[in-house]
């Protein structure tokens, strides 16, 4: 017997999302990515980094904090708990949709 579908957080999955939120997970809780350092890792061009951070801030699962080093801007991103919580669930949704047979 087929259980129904597991919902996926549209947010988390698109691609782009989906890896920013596990290169995230992977930072450990209470320390964050320099902006420039998250995009190296990622890949992805500044533009498209920031438009979907925005998305992934906008609900509340990742947070920038913007200071200065000397004369010099730094942009520090990583997950709230609601990203923790929701990338953990994302998770968990997607090993029980791969399981059900």
């Amino acid at each position: 017997m087929n259980n129904p579908p597991v919902p996926l957080d549209p947010v988390i999955h698109a691609q782009s999302r989906l890896r920013i939120m596990a290169t995230l997970a992977a930072v450990p809780r209470g320390d964050a990515l320099v902006f420039p350092r998250l995009r190296q890792l990622l890949g992805m061009t500044a533009g498209n980094l920031s438009t979907h951070l925005s998305k992934l801030e906008a609900a509340g699962y990742v947070e920038q904090s913007k200071t200065f080093s000397g004369r010099t801007p730094a942009t520090y991103v990583s997950l709230t708990d609601d990203g923790r919580a929701a990338f953990n669930e994302y998770t968990r949704a997607l090993h029980e949709l791969l399981n059900d047979e």
